[in-house]
């Protein structure tokens, strides 16, 4: 979802006096939520749509849909069931992806596909633009930042008395997850190095256990939020931070938009697809016979051994690198805003 908000910047800009709504899982609409560019955020329950107790309220969702008369649907998640729905929204145009796993490019009017194997998903996105015409550029913001949401944290936590190194142990694949041990050994390295710098651990209900196994290295200067904010606040966290190292997951998303300086642990995947969009010196990657396998499941001889091959003396030597290049290894350096992406060339 982070990786399509550049389509809808520039929608909105090619168009801004048109309505635009985004059909997303419940569980995500709080990143939409409040968004100056949304007319509207349609909530689907993900998890309830397979029971037959719910399809009534599914079918509303539908019928509201389609009493929009849209101009436009997009797909760009093409799936079978984003593609079904879009179909069903019965828009004059839908455009979508050349996505052939789940056979939704069969609803589309307009097929938009991957210039290679290669090509980064924000490009794909993109490249829907440029099949309706609309000039890609990069004059908006990405995130922007929420100023009230901001100030809550600060307010809440002092975060703006602190210095902060973000970390993210948690991904929905488990091969995506670099072991727990060695993010507690890093933080370990980091903090006896970097004695003016406090962990904030961000994630969900899922990590808490890896939250508190990391935050026990230095519980005065580790502050668990897993499990504990919002998704508008732990963007907000991402971009107060000086430093983020995450695993393949949506936070890393995050920090890439934002600009922030990152370290982006990669197992099964391939970054030049999915990876920090135009930042590919903070990936970090394993050359395995094995990788990348894009699987959600480990089968090479040695299980893991993508992650476990990157031990926390490599990854501490890319932070120092990164801390020193930024300046932010210094005691008291001048807050270094985010970057703005560079122009598409």
């Amino acid at each position: 979802m982070v990786q399509a908000l550049p389509v809808l910047r520039l929608l909105k800009l090619r168009w801004p006096e048109s309505e635009i709504h985004w059909w997303v899982d419940s569980k995500l609409a709080p990143l939409l939520e409040g968004d100056s560019d949304l007319t509207g955020v349609v909530r689907f329950e993900r998890r309830r749509w397979g029971s037959p107790a719910h399809w009534p309220a599914l079918w509303r969702s539908v019928r509201w849909l389609r009493a929009r008369s849209f101009d436009l649907v997009i797909d760009l998640q093409c799936l079978a069931r984003s593609g079904a729905f879009a179909w069903l929204a019965n828009g004059k145009v839908l455009v979508g992806l050349d996505e052939p796993r789940e056979g939704a490019r069969g609803f589309y009017d307009i097929i938009v596909p991957r210039g290679s194997f290669y090509t980064h998903a924000v490009d794909w996105y993109l490249g829907v633009l440029h099949a309706l015409s609309v000039p890609v550029h990069w004059n908006f913001t990405w995130l922007p930042e929420r100023a009230a949401v901001a100030a809550a944290i600060k307010r809440k936590w002092h975060a703006e008395t602190q210095r902060w190194i973000a970390l993210q142990p948690g991904a929905r694949w488990p091969n995506k997850r670099w072991p727990v041990e060695n993010y507690a050994e890093l933080v370990r390295r980091l903090a006896s190095t970097y004695p003016h710098f406090q962990f904030v651990i961000l994630g969900d209900e899922a990590d808490r256990e890896s939250g508190a196994a990391i935050s026990r290295v230095d519980p005065q200067r580790c502050l668990d939020l897993t499990g504990k904010i919002s998704l508008p606040e732990m963007v907000e966290w991402v971009r107060l931070s000086e430093l983020m190292i995450a695993n393949d997951t949506g936070p890393m998303h995050v920090a890439a938009a934002l600009g922030r300086p990152l370290l982006a642990i990669f197992g099964p995947t391939e970054p030049r697809r999915t990876g920090p969009y135009r930042q590919p010196g903070g990936v970090v990657q394993v050359n395995l016979p094995c990788v990348p396998c894009m699987k959600s499941r480990c089968s090479y001889s040695k299980p893991l051994e993508c992650l476990r091959a990157i031990s926390p003396a490599a990854l501490f030597a890319r932070a120092e690198k990164i801390l020193r290049t930024s300046g932010a290894c210094l005691p008291n350096p001048d807050r270094v805003e985010p970057a703005p992406v560079p122009p598409r060339r």
